[in-house]
Formats: C-alpha cells, sequence, structure tokens
C-alpha cells in the first residue's frame, strides 16, 4: 500500500514558462493533502432521451423540432431552450436561445449550443460556466467540447472568486479544462485583479482539484535588514504519488546566488515494510558578505527492516557558526548550535527493545561568545556508539520487573574519553485498590568505567554498585463539583512518595552525561535527582503533594490543580562537581493549574517557590483568551532566577467586519530589549485575503533581524506577496487560524 505525501503548494499554478510579470508570489505554510484523481465521466449509453416543449413537429424517428419552453434531458444531461432541434440517429442536439445546461453536475447558459449526445462533443456560443469540482467559474466567446471530460474555452475567463463580477480572474485565448486529467492548460494568460491586470505568463498548466502537478511553483521574493531583497523561484517535481523534489534558486542580493533542495518520500517496501523521509540541502558558493562558501543540510530518514526491527539517521550540519543567523527565518531555527548526526536501529520484542545507535554533535558558536563566556555552547560528547536494552514484564505473580542497561563509548576532542556500562534492575508490588494505592519497589543502579589515559592521568578502571528503595502510595476521592456553571467530578488526589539511596563517594567518576533535573512534578516523583548515569544521588526524603482533578462525564480533564513538596531526612552529598552538600530541610514547594476554567479562557501555570528565602524560584504563566472563531489573546510569563525573565503578548482579533489584526511582542524584563516582535493586519474579502507586516527577532545575543511581508491570496488559485505571512503567524500566535480557513 502506498501512502500520498502532501503537496508543498496546493491550487498552484505550474508554470510551463517562467512568468514574465514583475507580479511576485509566496507559497503557502501548510502542505494539503491531494485530491484523489477523479473517474471518467460517462453517460449511460443506453438512457433514454426525454424530449418537452409547447410544440413539437417533425418526424420522431429522423428529426424533431422544438419550440417554447424545450427541455431535453438524457442520463446526466439537462438542457433547457426557447427552440431546438434534434436529431434522432445521430442523436444531436442544436438548442438557440436562452440555453441553459447541466452537465455532470456542471452549469452552462448560452446563446446556442450544438451537443452530440453519444460522443460528448459539441460547442457553445457566449457562454458562461459552474464547475462543481472546483466551484470555479467563467465566460467566453466559445466552448468546445472536446469529449465528456475535456473542454476548451475559447477567449474566456476563469476564476474561482463567485458572482458575475469576480474580484480576480484569469483571461486567456485558450483554456482547456479536463476534468478526468485533473488538469487545466492555457496559452498566452494574464491574472486580474479588481479588473487591474498584474501577472502575466505566455502559457501555464494547473490541477483543477488542487492536487500536484510538476512544473515551476510562484516566485516568492522576500526582504531582511540582513540580506536585503531576496527572490526565490523553485521547481517542484512531482515523481510519484509518494515522492516529490523541489529545487529552487533564490538570489540574495547582498551574498549571491543559492541554490536550494527538498526530498521528500513515504511509502512501503515489497514486502510491507514502511519508510519514509526528508532531506534538505542549501549552498551558496562565494557569499559576497561572507567571502566563503556557505551551505546547510538536514536529512532524516526511518525505516522498517522487519517486522520489529528499524533503522533509520538524522543528520544536521552546516558550513560555519554564522549560518544560523544569517539565514534563519525564524527565532526557533537562528538558536539552533547544536546540530545532531545520528545514525541508529531499533529491535523490539515481546518484552524487550534494543537500540544501538551513534551521535555525533556539530556545534555551532554564538559570535558573540568570544566576547561573552556566558554564551559559549559547550560541545556534548559524542557516543560512538551507544547499545541500549530495555526489558520489563508486569504482573508476573504480582511482581513488575525492568531490566535497564546501556554500553556506551564516550569520546570528546578535549575531555577524558572512555567506556560506560550501566546496568538497573528492578522490581516492585504493585498494590492497587479501588481507591488507593501503595507501591514499593527495589532497584540497583550499577556501573562500570574504563576509561583512557588523558593528560597525566594514566588509563583506569572504576566500578560502583548504588541500591535504592522506594514507596509510593495515593489516595484517590471524588466528590460532585460546579466549575464555570457545569457539573463536573472533582477529585482529590494525596500521593506520598519515599526514597531511600545510600551515600557513595562519587567525585572520581567522571561526567559524560549528567545533569541536575529540573525540579518539577514530573522529578519530584523519581528516585534520582540526576539526569544521565554518571551520578546516583543519595536519598533519605520524602515527597508529599495533592492533586485535584475537574473532570467532565467523558472522563476528560477540565482542570488540574497541584501542590507539591519534598522533605529532606538527611543532607544531599553527591553533587555534580565537589560543590558543597545541600544541607536544607525540604525543597522549594511546586504549585500548578493547568486547564479550561470556561469556554473562553484556558490558563497553565507553574510556580517554584523557596520558603526559606520567601522568593520564587521559577515561574510559566500562559493565560489564553479565546471568545470566537478568530478571537485570541495570549498572555505569557516566564521567570528563572538569575537566568531570564521574559513577558510575552500576542493576538489574533477582528478589527472589523472584514479586519484582523495580528500581532506578538516577546519582551525581555531582565534586559530590557525586545526579543521578538510581529505586527500585521488580514482582510478577507471572501474570495481572496490581504496580509501584511514585519516580524523582528534576535539572531545572536547583539544581532537582530527584521523581515517585512505582504500577500495577497486569490482562494483557489495562488498567493501573491513577498515572505510567508502564514508560516510567521502560525508559529508566533498560539491558536492564530486562517481567516479563510478551509481552503484548499
Amino acid at each position: 500500500m502506498t501512502r500520498f505525501l502532501a503537496p508543498p503548494n496546493p491550487k498552484r499554478w505550474a508554470f510551463a514558462l517562467t512568468a514574465i510579470a514583475a507580479a511576485v508570489a509566496a507559497l503557502p505554510a501548510h502542505a494539503q493533502a491531494p485530491a484523489a484523481k477523479r473517474a471518467p465521466r460517462v453517460e449511460d449509453k443506453n438512457a433514454v432521451t426525454t424530449v418537452r416543449a409547447e410544440d413539437i413537429a417533425g418526424r420522431p424517428e429522423r428529426e424533431l423540432r422544438l419550440q417554447r419552453d424545450v427541455e431535453v434531458v438524457r442520463d446526466k444531461l439537462r438542457v433547457t431552450a426557447d427552440g431546438a432541434a434534434f436529431q434522432q440517429v445521430e442523436q444531436e442536439l442544436e438548442a438557440k436561445g436562452n440555453v441553459r445546461m447541466w452537465r455532470f453536475g456542471d452549469y452552462y447558459t448560452a446563446d446556442e449550443v450544438k451537443l452530440n449526445m453519444e460522443t460528448g462533443r459539441g460547442y457553445m456560443l457566449q457562454p458562461t460556466y459552474q464547475l462543481e469540482m472546483n466551484n470555479a467559474q467563467g465566460k467566453a466567446q466559445r466552448i468546445n467540447f472536446l469529449s465528456e471530460d475535456e473542454a476548451q474555452v475559447v477567449d474566456g475567463t476563469y476564476s474561482t472568486c463567485p458572482g458575475p463580477n469576480p474580484d480576480w480572474y484569469l483571461k486567456a485565448r485558450s483554456l482547456n479544462l479536463d476534468q478526468g486529467r485533473d488538469v487545466g492548460t492555457a496559452g498566452a494568460t494574464i491574472v486580474y485583479f479588481k479588473d487591474v491586470p498584474f501577472l502575466g505568463t505566455p502559457a501555464l498548466s494547473f490541477s483543477l482539484s488542487g492536487a500536484r502537478r510538476s512544473g515551476w511553483l510562484p516566485p516568492t521574493p522576500a526582504y531582511s535588514t540582513k540580506s536585503g531583497p531576496e527572490l526565490l523561484v523553485p521547481y517542484y517535481f512531482n515523481i510519484a504519488p509518494n515522492r516529490d523534489l523541489t529545487l529552487y534558486p533564490r538570489y540574495i542580493s547582498r551574498r549571491g546566488l543559492q541554490m536550494g533542495a527538498v526530498g521528500r518520500y513515504i511509502g512501503e517496501t515489497d514486502a510491507g515494510n514502511y519508510y519514509e523521509g526528508r532531506t534538505f540541502v542549501e549552498y551558496l558558493p562565494n557569499d559576497k558578505a561572507a567571502k566563503r562558501d556557505r551551505w546547510q543540510l538536514h536529512s532524516v530518514h526511518t525505516q522498517a527492516l522487519a517486522k520489529d526491527w528499524t533503522y533509520g539517521w538524522n543528520l544536521r550540519a552546516a558550513s560555519d557558526d554564522n549560518y544560523p543567523n544569517d539565514f534563519s527565518k525564524t527565532v526557533s531555527s537562528s538558536s539552533e548550535r547544536q546540530l545532531l548526526k545520528e545514525l541508529r536501529t531499533d529491535y523490539r520484542g515481546e518484552y524487550w527493545a534494543m537500540t544501538v545507535r551513534a551521535q555525533k554533535y556539530h556545534v555551532l558558536q554564538d559570535p558573540d561568545s568570544v566576547r561573552d563566556q556566558d554564551l559559549f555552547v559547550t560541545r556534548p560528547y559524542d557516543r560512538l556508539p551507544a547499545i541500549n536494552l530495555h526489558a520489563a514484564r508486569y504482573d508476573v505473580g504480582g511482581f513488575d520487573w525492568q531490566f535497564d542497561s546501556e554500553l556506551t563509548r564516550f569520546w570528546h576532542p578535549d575531555l577524558p574519553k572512555g567506556n560506560r556500562l550501566v546496568a538497573v534492575p528492578q522490581v516492585s508490588y504493585p498494590i492497587i485498590g479501588p481507591s488507593y494505592f501503595v507501591t514499593p519497589k527495589l532497584m540497583l543502579n550499577a556501573s562500570a568505567y574504563q576509561l583512557d589515559a588523558h593528560g597525566k592521568d594514566a588509563a583506569r578502571s572504576l566500578d560502583r554498585a548504588v541500591p535504592t528503595f522506594s514507596l509510593d502510595s495515593g489516595l484517590v476521592f471524588e466528590r460532585d463539583a460546579k466549575l464555570g456553571g457545569r457539573t463536573l467530578t472533582q477529585t482529590l488526589e494525596p500521593r506520598l512518595f519515599y526514597v531511600y539511596t545510600p551515600y557513595r563517594e562519587q567525585d572520581q567518576f567522571p561526567n559524560f552525561d549528567t545533569a541536575v533535573s529540573t525540579f518539577n512534578f514530573a522529578q519530584i516523583f523519581r528516585e534520582n535527582r540526576f539526569v544521565g548515569s554518571d551520578r546516583i544521588g543519595d536519598a533519605n526524603q520524602v515527597t508529599a503533594a495533592v492533586v485535584s482533578r475537574f473532570l467532565e462525564s467523558s472522563g476528560a480533564e477540565r482542570l488540574r490543580l497541584a501542590f507539591g513538596q519534598r522533605f529532606y531526612f538527611s543532607d544531599q552529598r553527591v553533587q555534580i562537581d565537589k560543590s558543597t552538600p545541600v544541607n536544607s530541610s525540604r525543597s522549594d514547594m511546586l504549585l500548578a493549574a493547568t486547564g479550561r476554567i470556561s469556554e473562553s479562557w484556558g490558563v497553565d501555570s507553574a510556580v517554584q517557590y523557596n520558603p526559606s528565602t520567601s522568593k520564587v524560584t521559577t515561574s510559566n504563566m500562559t493565560l489564553q483568551y479565546t471568545p470566537g472563531a478568530y478571537k485570541v489573546i495570549n498572555a505569557g510569563y516566564r521567570y528563572v532566577r538569575d537566568s531570564f525573565k521574559n513577558a510575552d503578548l500576542s493576538t489574533q482579533w477582528p478589527i472589523s467586519a472584514k479586519w484582523y489584526g495580528v500581532g506578538r511582542v516577546s519582551y525581555s524584563l531582565r534586559d530590557h530589549k525586545v526579543l521578538e516582535s510581529v505586527v500585521g493586519v488580514e482582510y478577507n474579502c471572501d474570495c481572496w485575503v490581504f496580509r501584511t507586516g514585519a516580524q523582528r527577532f534576535v539572531t545572536t545575543a547583539n544581532k537582530t533581524s527584521t523581515q517585512f511581508f505582504f500577500q495577497l491570496e486569490l482562494n483557489g488559485l495562488s498567493k501573491f506577496g513577498i515572505g510567508n505571512p502564514l508560516e510567521v503567524l502560525k508559529n508566533s500566535i498560539p491558536g492564530y487560524r486562517r481567516v479563510n480557513e478551509g481552503i484548499r
């Protein structure tokens, strides 16, 4: 079975020759599924022809002359007119005066029609037409029906905008509409908007339903303060239903000509094993600004070799440290500094799974890190390779058991290298009742290291075995409650989690991949306070938490409130380095509230509070207000003590019946600077949408980039303008919706 790739530009025009007008076009941000190929339209050859009129004359076996309120019906064809002549033997109809014709759901009007009802061939004079497939309509001097599926529009127009005077339309000397093959082709064509011509092409072809077709995609100009004006002209290859390729030159005025390619594929082998992948590469020879060649690569692939055996890769690389901030179009891509190269294979059995992987990192330093060491990006250890084994069985005589093991070769150009073997067996005995649970668990963390010689340190071997006992328990209470005027079920779920891990001296062990875990509700119910296997934290502690949930009758969670804190019965002596042990008797408090408190209001918040200092350590709060369609306001606040304090506000909101405002500002309250800002407006006029605005975002610690965009989207045709505002707005404004959503 073959699956289908989504087209990169639905309802796009595949230009046979490059557009000769100065108009510009932008590709859409979101791909849509291709339409299924339409079956050929065939009439029933044995269907009976029914003729009606107020005045019928002639010979029934040869020719009928029809006058006044004429109607001729055969299968999926119906014609009405003032007068008509019907040739019985030839099955040929000729009608004049107020001609109306319904044919396979399509609707036509004309002064005159001549049609062979068996072959589907014929013509109409001074016609108008409306197509059922895509709600397209137009008018012409003549339409030639070449078959039941194919028609030629002579000196006519085409538009998917309704009404006798559409806001936009294209006009061509000859336009072929083949609904069986789902393709339209035309010669010299001009696209009009508000009766003003703004795009001309010597020839074009396009899909009537929006399915993918090979050809030139609309050129996409752009402008940024870093690179100046740009122009992207992509060519799309529809290789097969499950694979495609897009090649593009991009001219960057301040840098030169960049070439790029994006290939995608998805499907199954003859043996029924799935595969999918995507490769993106771009290359800029002799960058005029940097005086060197520039390039970027990103390739991902996943494939099943057998029922439970897969392999894949994830390869990322760039030519230099400045590539993300010079060429990125989003905040997230400009901040990517650790590029992973990974090759892996996974095998899964009934009760176990194994992963073998090799990982290497390509680190891009922030150019400002030379002046500010806080911006320096630490290079992670490479894993060459890492072998992970996980096995588990549940409810074996009431016991759950699990075994995790990892064998890794760690390599780094500057730090100590070595091998590490980790084995973690554990067994638990869950005791579960209707309103309670108690789960005692025993686990052992055993590690063995073989370290290479490094500097003055000789090669050496180390080993460690640390046992852990934990006891997890909780209760569940329920009651009827109301929230926002709705009757719900409220739960009260207190929970206690005790952990004991004896102290083991670990300063002599290297740190290959371990860090202190982020303190949150997921971490406080884990046995080890570290992420990674190089440190096993000593513990004699209990975590107390209480959660209250508001549940609808369907079981969906409406709102969750949570509170938690950890209490220590002994000092935390094991640290990442030889720092002073932590001797606090209790941890920070955690408080959280998440959910939809009403149909319009949603909240997601988490606060970490230190009761000893009476200060907030971290906080993350987001409030969303969505009172109706295309109405959303998001307000957010993120804070980490001694790190950052950011405020965020974004919105999409109607200004009037057809105007919509969009915007976002992300501001650093600590550094007193804007991190990202977006401002724009949209105008929705039913069959077309106009968008305009600008985006500014931080690319490095001390540099920013500003991009401008405007776009005219003609529903059912294409998007013309500068930049890609749909992608910008979707990524910047949570809850943003296209004002013409549903249009492919």
